[in-house]
């Protein structure tokens, strides 16, 4: 290339950074982000715009610049003339074939003022303009959406930043009503994250969306990670729309409400009261109400009391989709005709089909202390049995365990070996069957978050 070309080259290349501002650690100052930039500009009439900007010879020196027009009206009031704007600063740095161009048509090279502001840079190019170069590398503008909220895990080196990196966050992202961040202390008891408000309005309360439902609840006293919504999925996609769910550790459903809305009837618990309150909640709201029942209590009362309370307590038989009001409104009209001609019903409920009167899945969403909670299912099935070995003739097949669980061994044989081992010493038995180990997702450097999934053995659950 000639060191013409390579000047040429070098003079496209438009520095649209922000300008510098490390001295700020406690409060954004937006007014200092002010920057201006000079091109060149082509002064043509209106109707001449599209024959340059489809000119193969001006191509590479059209402006191109994300959020900036490359066709502007003419400040100076021209009438009928627009600026096509060139990301080159003067004439010498056209190419002749281009100088040519612009003067067969007539365009009046003149310059033009960009000015960029505080709203045009992204929340990367500010924080990159402001933090310490020392700390540029992990720039913190990623983070988790819950309703509402932007939910940060800042490392402790960007803490003296944090009030400046949340308000860039806030406003950089227009759905984004409030901004927090992670403290490294979790609850004890529930299990839900401590966090400080870094922007926003002081507002926990979220909707949340997740797998054709709608989830409310206070984001500040309940545990819910928007980043296992595939994992909440995949399960889901397991069960069938007969089967019995219980959810040991349920916590405002993200389990149970998308189980029942494909037809499963659920026994969902929460020791957690404000987990309770907004399941309960997120029931009524996505009209699953005949198909889960919420309680709040410990989770091996729950899981010693499940079997008996649906064989005493069963759901009805599930047997057909649940349909759109409109679809439903319609089959009752064409029942009711039907009728009237000692018809059968369109949708016919086999009289044969027997209630739901089997728990079939446990579900145990508690990663750090669930496999603690397995020696509950040991004599499950006689510990509480006061019909005399009935749930054994109710019981052909024994119930799927779906337990969460952390490992720190990375490797996949080693870490399904520390899980079987773990599992088997709190049931006391080996597991041998529809035994799956699914990876989750790394959520430290050092530690995998898995779903082991098996059949409880019948010689557990019949221990006495």
């Amino acid at each position: 290339m000639s060191p013409l070309g390579r000047q040429n080259l070098q003079q496209l290349a438009m520095d649209m950074s922000p300008p510098i501002h490390r001295w700020m650690k406690d409060d954004l100052d937006r007014s200092v982000f002010q920057k201006s930039i000079t091109v060149l500009a082509a002064r043509i009439p209106a109707q001449e715009t599209t024959t340059l900007l489809k000119s193969d010879v001006l191509r590479r020196y059209i402006m191109d610049v994300p959020k900036i027009r490359s066709v502007v009206w003419d400040p100076s009031g021209a009438q009928g003339q627009r600026l096509v704007l060139l990301k080159v600063p003067t004439e010498a740095s056209l190419s002749p074939e281009a100088r040519i161009f612009l003067t067969e048509h007539s365009a009046e090279l003149v310059d033009h003022t960009i000015r960029l502001n505080y709203d045009y840079w992204t929340a990367d190019d500010i924080l990159q303009a402001v933090l310490p170069e020392e700390l540029l590398s992990g720039s913190p503008t990623g983070f988790s959406v819950t309703g509402h909220i932007a939910h940060l895990n800042l490392n402790k080196e960007y803490l003296p930043y944090k009030k400046i990196i949340g308000k860039v966050i806030l406003d950089k992202n227009p759905a984004i009503k409030t901004v927090v961040n992670k403290i490294d202390n979790i609850d004890s008891k529930f299990r839900f994250f401590k966090m400080e408000l870094l922007a926003g309005e002081p507002n926990f309360v979220v909707e949340h969306h997740e797998s054709n439902c709608r989830f409310t609840f206070d984001f500040s006293k309940v545990y819910w990670n928007s980043r296992l919504h595939t994992e909440h999925d995949r399960l889901v996609q397991l069960f069938k729309p007969e089967d019995v769910v219980a959810d040991v550790f349920a916590g405002v459903g993200p389990f149970a409400v998308p189980a029942a809305r494909k037809g499963c009837a659920v026994l969902a618990n929460d020791l957690n009261p404000d987990s309770a309150y907004f399941l309960s909640t997120n029931i009524v709201k996505n009209n699953v109400v005949d198909l889960v029942r919420a309680s709040c209590e410990d989770g091996r009362d729950f899981i010693r009391d499940a079997i008996l309370n649906v064989m005493e307590n069963p759901f009805p038989p599930y047997f057909r989709p649940k349909l759109s009001r409109l679809k439903e409104k319609k089959l009752r009209r064409d029942q009711q005709a039907l009728e009237q001609s000692s018809q059968d019903s369109v949708y016919p409920l086999p009289p044969t089909l027997p209630p739901r009167n089997v728990v079939t899945r446990f579900v145990m969403n508690l990663p750090d202390s669930a496999l603690d909670f397995l020696d509950a299912f040991r004599g499950v099935m006689v510990a509480r049995d006061r019909t005399e070995g009935e749930l054994g003739r109710l019981y052909d097949a024994m119930p799927m365990i779906h337990c969460y669980c952390f490992t720190r061994e990375l490797e996949p044989v080693e870490a399904e070996a520390d899980i079987r081992l773990r599992v088997e010493a709190k049931i006391g038995h080996k597991i041998e069957e529809d035994v799956d180990m699914h990876l989750v997702r790394s959520v430290a450097p050092n530690k995998d978050m898995y779903c082991v999934s098996f059949r409880l053995p019948r010689a557990v659950a019949f221990a006495r």
